[in-house]
Formats: structure tokens, sequence, C-alpha cells
């Protein structure tokens, strides 16, 4: 083995030094950056320059996907196989980059320049099939003509309001185009807890799934004892089919900042994270930039700045106390709760966090006032809402409506269902189906709502409104905002395998509910994919399904199965051995 020229490491590293054990999955993207993997004398030097035990350098490389500590190709492709992709043949674009270079999947050309990898969900859903080369996206793939894009993913918004989107779908809005934080300014003539009324009046709740009223989570930090308090952006979307906090970042970064800010001025924060995933690389410059915009303005100022966290290809950190923990560098494991964030945070001290959409609220809601906010939507679910529409429709994008339109004008937004399968390639997974074989108008067989911690919806919901009073009650889940759409073609079972491997790739390990039943879960699900399910595998799965739903520590474990349970109430027959 050759040895390892550490010079060009040192000067990475110094700047990191300041922040000490929580530089660590910083100093690791500095590092891979300059070496292009993370061999062991790079990470004893890491782990003496941070003072962390190597041990847990070690740790922390082997959690997150992104890392390596082997050696890769100079080039990394990485290909989305996870259900949207899936349905866009994607498994015939791995095929066919894997033929062209000579290699499988996960393989490295012999002189060293290429790695292809399979990939779980890349945020680029409504641009299927996609890919990940390097830092850039690459999306409108076209085998038969061999072209595609690569760079930074476009921006794709419809829906019948443009109030969060307002300044999406052109590029990024500079802040010479943004103009004045003119809710922060109207904020900073408020007392704190004057703020906090104004979001809890106007009804506001997480976007990111747990739907968890915002101002009531602002008001425990508020009143929490704490020598210092943080704010932190939660931009992990890893959720599969989930893409909309990617195109707010992308395209109006400042909005985000600003209702960072109010938040912070609310709670009495002085420093803010946004934790951004890692497949999101194209994304980093931008917020960069958007926030020197911001310190040369005195919107950041010593009183309250924001720092960029990138992670590193870790679903669970999307959990906000896996996310702590990751920013803390440390293995992305979730907490035992209480003591909750709002207290006992990240380290250890108050903290709010919120995702990329909830914040985008804020400067509306502070800037218009809580009671026109709460004339959009519904009484229960004020507001507009972000939809992530993907699958069998003319038009997937983001789709931003007011809640209380219904699943028919969502999918009639997005054009309707169609069936997009080129002739010849496997309708996922199943029988191989072309267009041309049809002549009938294309039927909605199903939509995933929530992405893989979701549900199934058939065409019986169709005027169900989409709020998240009425999905509640038909046993459905509102999640991120995922809508993904499934024609009469398509072959569930392939897309219940994908899941089924997701999670059990995702998995953190820390609680064996979640730990072996997402395994289990795979296997089983493999079989019925097959064809060639045992006779007691529905009960097995049933039995794995309400274990982990029951007996988990976080949400991944205790959503793992929620997609596969209501596929098996809709679909029986689909189970049978």
């Amino acid at each position: 083995m050759s040895e390892i020229d550490l010079s060009a490491l040192t000067p990475a590293l110094e700047k990191i030094i300041p922040l000490g054990r929580s530089g660590l999955l910083p100093a690791l993207h500095a590092a891979q950056k300059i070496y292009g993997w993370l061999p062991q004398e790079v990470a004893a030097e890491v782990a003496k320059t941070l003072k962390v035990p190597l041990a847990d350098v070690h740790g922390v490389i082997e959690f997150y996907s992104l890392f390596y500590n082997e050696p890769v190709g100079r080039k990394i492709i990485r290909v989305c196989t996870d259900p949207a992709c899936a349905l866009k043949n994607a498994d015939g674009l791995l095929d066919h980059l894997c033929a062209h270079h000579g290699l499988e999947a996960g393989q490295t050309t012999p002189d060293g320049t290429l790695t292809i990898e399979r990939s779980p969900c890349l945020g680029l859903c409504e641009q299927a099939p996609a890919a990940l080369v390097d830092d850039k996206a690459e999306t409108n793939i076209d085998l038969d003509a061999d072209s595609y894009e690569l760079g930074r993913p476009r921006s794709i918004v419809g829906g019948s309001l443009r109030m969060l989107t307002a300044n999406c779908g052109n590029g990024t809005t500079s802040l010479a185009s943004y103009g004045e934080y003119a809710a922060l300014k109207k904020a900073r003539a408020m007392k704190s807890e004057e703020i906090v009324g104004e979001i809890k009046s106007s009804g506001l709740v997480g976007r990111g799934g747990a739907a968890f009223p915002t101002g009531v989570k602002w008001e425990g930090a508020a009143k929490a004892e704490g020598d210092q308090k943080y704010i932190v952006c939660n931009a992990d979307e890893s959720e599969p089919g989930t893409f909309k906090d990617r195109v707010l970042l992308l395209d109006d970064p400042h909005r985000l900042i600003e209702g960072m800010c109010i938040a912070a001025y609310a709670i009495g924060a002085a420093k803010g994270y946004i934790y951004l995933r890692g497949e999101y690389p194209y994304t980093l410059p931008v917020l960069e930039n958007a926030l020197t915009e911001a310190r040369v303005a005195g919107y950041l100022t010593e009183d309250f700045d924001i720092e960029v966290r990138l992670g590193a290809g870790a679903y669970i950190c999307g959990e906000e106390t896996a996310l702590f923990e990751s920013i803390e560098g440390k293995r992305g494991f979730p907490r035992v709760k209480p003591p909750f964030p709002t207290t006992n945070g990240l380290f250890d001290k108050p903290t709010v966090i919120n995702n990329v959409e909830t914040l985008f609220n804020v400067p509306f809601i502070i800037e218009k006032g809580a009671v026109d906010y709460r004339k959009i939507g519904t009484e229960k679910s004020p507001g507009s809402k972000l939809f992530c529409v993907s699958g069998d429709v003319a038009k997937p994008g983001v789709y931003e409506v007011p809640f209380g339109v219904t699943l028919r004008e969502l999918l009639e937004m997005a054009g309707g269902v169609v069936r997009t399968l080129a002739p010849g390639a496997s309708a996922g997974g199943g029988t191989p189906q072309g267009q041309a074989e049809y002549h009938s108008a294309p039927q909605l067989q199903a939509v995933l709502f929530g992405g893989a911690a979701g549900a199934f919806a058939t065409s019986e919901h169709l005027d169900l409104k989409l709020t998240f009073e009425d999905l509640r009650a038909a046993g459905l889940p509102l999640g991120s905002g995922v809508v993904m759409v499934f024609n009469e073609t398509r072959d569930l079972r392939d897309a219940l395998k994908r899941l089924g491997h997701f999670f059990a790739h995702e998995s953190c390990g820390k609680c064996y509910p979640c730990q072996m039943g997402t395994q289990r879960q795979m296997e089983i699900l493999e079989r019925v994919a097959r064809g060639v399910a045992l006779p007691d595998d529905a009960t097995r799965l049933q039995d794995v399904g309400w274990t982990m739903t029951d007996a988990s520590l976080c949400g991944l474990g205790q959503t793992a199965a929620g997609a596969v349970l209501s596929a098996m109430k809709l679909w029986p027959e689909m189970f049978e051995g």
C-alpha cells in the first residue's frame, strides 16, 4: 500500500479545529474531497486533530453511506432505483451504464476512474430516472438518444397557489431580487411572546410529517432555561418521493434564512444550523452564497448566525434527535424521548427544529398576519401545502395548493394518469408491457401517500380532500406531501419490495424491533415479489409490521411497515402463497 501524503489535509482541518468533535462530519467531507476516500492514516489524522477517539471516527465513517473506507473511482455515478425512478426504468439505466463500462453495480473500473452504485432515493423523483454524478444531478435521461442534463436539477413547480413558491421556477433568487427581510423587520418590533402568539394563532403545524404545532414548539423553547439556544432547519428530506425542499432551497434560500432569523429572535437563539442531506451537494454553494449575502446586508450578525452542516447519506438523520447527534459528530442514532428538544436538544440545549417548508411559512405569517394566513386552506388545516407528485402522471413536479383540494383536482393539475413506460421495458418488475399494447385510457391503480413511510390510496379516494383531518379519517398520512402515482400496469409487489429494501438498508440498528423487523420484512417482500410466498408469509408480515410499529424507538421503525400493511388491507390476494 502506498504511503498517504497528509500534507494537503493539515490546512483543510485547521479551520475546523475550533469546532472540536462537532466538526467531524465537515472534516471527513474535506478529507474525502482530497483523497477520494478515507484511508486509515487519514482517519487517524482527523481523530488526532479533533481529539476524537479513533474508534469513534471509524464508527462515523462506517455509519454514513457517502463516506468510503475503501478506494472508489475518481468519478462515482449513483443511480436511484427506489420506486419513483423504478417506474421510469431505472433498472434499465443502471444495467446500461454497467454494461457500457463492463461493471456490476457497486464495482470500480480496474484503472480506478469510475464507480457505479445503486442508490436509495436522490430526491429527484419528478425527473426520474435520475442519478448523481459526483456532485451533479443527472436528469432528463433518454437512453435511446443517449442524452441527459447534468448539473443543477430543474425546478418544476405548479399548482393553484404561488405563496411559498412565489420565487421558485426561475433559478436562484438573489437578495437583490428577494428584497429586504420585511417580515424580520416587523418581527424585531414585536415582543417574543407576540411572535410566538402569532405563529400559534396561524395554526401552522410541522410540514415534515409529524404535524406538531409550530407555535407550541417555539413557546416551549422560548420559556426553557438555557445560556445558549439553537434553531435547526431539517433539510434532510430523504423520504422516497419527496423533493419539495430541494426546490425551495435552490430557488429561494433567503425565505428560509428570514424564517430562521424570526424563529431565533422569538426564542432567543444565537446560533442556527441548516442540516442539508448529503445527496444535495449541488445545493450547498447556493446556501453558502445566500448566507454571505445575508451577512453583508446585516441580517446575520454575531447575535445570530447560521452554519450549513452537510450530511453524508443516512435517512435516519431526518429524525430530529438523530440529526442532532450527526451535527455533534456522532453516528445518527435517535435519542430516547423525553427529554424533548425544546429543553434538551442540540448540545443538550433548548432547540427549535423545523423543516424547510415549515420555516417558509413563517415570513408570510408575520408579514401578513395570522388572520390573513387562515383565509387559505381549511379551519383545521390552514395555509397551503406543497405536494411532491411523481410516478405515472403527465407533469410530475412540486404543486402548491390550499389545504382542501381533492386528490382528483391535484392529479388533474398534474395532467392526469399516463402510461409512460417505453415498449419492451419492465413495468415495475412485472411482465414487459409497452404503451403500444394498450388502447384504453390509462387507469389509476394506486397512490402512495407520504412516501416509503406512508400508505396506499385507490381510485375510491379521488374525491378525498387533502387536509390533515380528512386524510386522518381515511387512514392515510399526509406525511411529507408525497403523492406517488401508479397506473394499472404496475406491479405493486415490486414497489413494496423496493420499500422493504429501503428500510432494511436505512435502519440504524439501535433498537432490535426495527433492526430485525426491517430485515424480516424485506425477506418476505422479496418472496412475494418473486411469486414464491410461503403459506404463512402474510401472517408473518403482519406480525413483523405491528411489532415494529408498536415497539420501535423512533419514527423509522414505527412507520416502516405502513405501506405494506395498507397494501395487505387493500389487496390481500397479492400476499397469498
